[in-house]
């Protein structure tokens, strides 16, 4: 969603420098991302870690420099300790998933798209609505409500061909959506909504194709990783919601972020 008229007229910015021109329509991410970066930018100056020359934009993009200098100052203010052998052997147990290889479900969907302007509560209930219907088909024509409903109601292309996705790996799903779909036993319509960044999706699952769970020892490295990650995630918002808490904010609400900075 857009920022409003009023925001547009009222130039964002932190400790007084601008974050866009004025009139320039930002939506609230983009804003948000601005000021972060602004943020550290100052930091590093602040730190010696950047000459005081260097030139703020407000096209959204930093200069080289400040680039360097904001990687840097990360790495010295933030503490990313490695990850012990016992956590990374817990994380492994408890996502045996995303550690399977070979594993692929064959599905459909019924997505119900999340757009700009939408009304969520209206869109949630006709998403309800259509899984109850299509979990209570006539079993004689079991593909005939799904499809009618994929081919009417899906905001996904494959709605023309009654919501067919065809078999899927985890590689192919945004993390969110492969989730709910593998390492569990369920065929059929799932008796739940699934989320994703897309929208609201109305499941089935129409077979399986078991995959081979990778020991803890063949991908230790890439656990370590994630939970390096997930660390550095915390850590970072934390610094973010320091600096935000002792600067002067203008037009940005920094407190809505769940993952400041992190795409």
């Amino acid at each position: 969603m857009q920022i409003t008229t009023q925001t547009e007229v009222t130039v964002a910015s932190i400790n007084g420098v601008a974050l866009h021109d004025a009139g320039d329509a930002l939506t609230a991410d983009e804003l948000r991302q601005r000021a972060y970066a602004e943020l550290l930018r100052q930091t590093a100056i602040q730190k010696g870690l950047l000459d005081p020359s260097d030139q703020p934009g407000t096209d959204g993009f930093s200069s080289e420099a400040a680039s360097a200098a904001i990687e840097t100052l990360l790495e010295q203010e933030l503490l990313v300790p490695e990850p012990s052998e016992e956590a990374c052997r817990r994380h492994h147990a408890a996502n045996q998933a995303t550690y399977t290889t070979g594993e692929r479900v064959n599905v459909r969907h019924i997505l119900f798209a999340v757009t700009p302007g939408v009304d969520l509560n209206a869109l949630r209930k006709q998403a309800e609505g259509t899984l109850l219907n299509v979990r209570c088909f006539d079993s004689k024509n079991p593909e005939d409500a799904f499809s009618k409903a994929a081919s009417t109601l899906s905001n996904c292309p494959s709605g023309a061909e009654g919501g067919q996705l065809g078999w899927l790996t985890t590689a192919d799903c945004a993390p969110e959506f492969a989730k709910e779909l593998f390492g569990h036993a369920e065929v059929g319509v799932l008796p739940r909504l699934v989320h994703s960044r897309f929208g609201l999706h109305v499941v089935e699952v129409l077979g399986r194709e078991a995959g081979v769970a990778q020991p803890f020892e063949s991908v230790q490295g890439a656990v370590a990783m994630t939970l390096k990650q997930q660390t550095f995630v915390t850590a970072l918002r934390q610094y973010l919601s320091l600096l935000a808490g002792e600067a002067s904010v203008q037009g940005v609400d920094l407190e809505a972020a769940d993952t400041p900075l992190v795409q």
